[in-house]
């Protein structure tokens, strides 16, 4: 048996554009429609029915939930900020805080507001002076509601899936742009932070506690050549730990958010800069279980890349770790080993102080669209109809009563 604190936040995430339904005024939603991808349409009606989806995660014991505001709804022109779309994010954190859950707020989940990604998105010098404008809009009315914010999600991950791989939205592989939107988003992080710190002070609250989710994956060489071990050095450095150490380096993190799926089994074939950062091995070598989407299940690794954030002395919450898969034993399965990997950090003296799910429901995944369930909740996308899934009440019950059962 082992024990978390009593104050250790348990629950889970969602972001805007992937529940919520209707934000029209993003640039995926756009693009989806230009590819003829699976448009997101009303998603999980979440706009409308999140007070229904709060009440499950009350019933599943979570005192914390992550969430996301979308930034297309708030300044859906240049300039033109809605007041409507404000209202609404004030009385879904209500409703949060109604039921004792903590929200966590997350300003900005992928989406851009069409208008930005007009203008050369994040790519644009100042996209900084935007987004900077957004957040005291936002920051400044929910201040008395919210102590967490994370200002980026998976910085790094946009970067590399829409300005190398270019698998996303704008669909860019350069080197030098993604560069130039790395830059932009750190700077912005950094701003962000102090701005944030401002109001709250401004406005005598208490300190705020800011950070970035940041996306870390478990590198391994696949065979220890020269090759697969510099390429494991580099994707550390740079997709997992740069832009952490970047922004730390200002003085601009109060904790560590880190999303944890999976890992990457490294085989380099050249000694190329994209070979280094790109290649994986094809041969099916360490077999492990994998989610629906063939990514490899590896709890290990989470505790592995635990220990090494102890070199930044801050807490540290699991804003994100989840699987999507139809076997629902596999996703409890899924969730007490990594349950158990972090306890086993904890012992080692890494601070972690929350867990959070991805996600509460179903939801679009992307440019995978609606087939993947990463959820706690299934969704009936027609009927909007939620259930309940075996693996939420037992991850529950370990929400209510902070022990986690070993198995024998």
């Amino acid at each position: 048996m082992k024990r978390f604190p009593s104050n250790f936040l348990w629950g889970s995430a969602t972001s805007a554009y992937q529940v919520e339904g209707g934000n029209q005024n993003a640039d995926w939603w756009q693009w989806e429609l230009d590819k003829g991808l699976e448009n997101s349409g009303q998603a999980c009606a979440h706009y409308q029915l999140y007070e229904q989806d709060f009440d499950l995660a009350k019933s599943l014991h979570h005192n914390a939930h992550r969430l996301s505001i979308e930034w297309s709804r708030i300044e859906p022109q240049e300039g033109e900020f809605s007041q409507e779309a404000l209202n609404h994010y004030v009385k879904v954190i209500l409703s949060l805080k109604s039921r004792n859950i903590e929200p966590i707020v997350t300003l900005h989940h992928f989406t851009n507001p069409m208008w930005l990604s007009k203008i050369g998105g994040w790519e644009n010098k100042r996209s900084t002076a935007y987004f900077l404008r957004y957040c005291d809009f936002v920051v400044s009315a929910l201040a008395k509601y919210v102590r967490y914010w994370i200002t980026i999600n998976e910085p790094t991950i946009y970067v590399s899936h829409a300005y190398i791989f270019g698998v996303w939205p704008p669909q860019v592989k350069s080197f030098l742009r993604a560069k130039a939107v790395y830059n932009n988003f750190s700077l912005a992080h950094i701003k962000a932070y102090q701005l944030i710190h401002k109001i709250y002070k401004d406005s005598g609250l208490l300190r705020p506690l800011v950070s970035v989710s940041q996306y870390v994956q478990a590198f391994l060489p696949c065979v220890k050549t020269l090759k697969n071990l510099l390429a494991v050095y580099i994707r550390n450095k740079w997709f997992n730990f740069g832009f952490l150490d970047k922004i730390a380096r200002h003085n601009a993190l109060d904790f560590i958010g880190i999303n944890y799926y999976s890992r990457q089994l490294v085989e380099v074939k050249k000694w190329q800069v994209a070979n280094l950062l790109m290649d994986t091995c094809r041969s099916n070598h360490d077999l492990v279980k994998k989610n629906s989407l063939g990514w490899d299940i590896y709890p290990e690794g989470l505790y592995n890349l635990l220990l090494k954030l102890k070199k930044y002395r801050l807490p540290v919450i699991i804003t994100e770790n989840g699987i999507c898969t139809g076997d629902d034993n596999l996703r409890w399965e899924y969730i007490h080993a990594h349950l158990q990997n972090i306890h086993r950090a904890m012992e080692q003296g890494v601070n972690v102080s929350g867990y959070l799910y991805w996600s509460l429901i179903d939801n679009y995944e992307w440019d995978k669209g609606f087939s993947p369930r990463f959820g706690l909740i299934d969704i009936d996308y027609k009927a909007q109809g939620r259930t309940v899934r075996e693996s939420a009440r037992k991850f529950g019950q370990i929400c209510e009563t902070g022990v986690l059962e070993i198995f024998p």
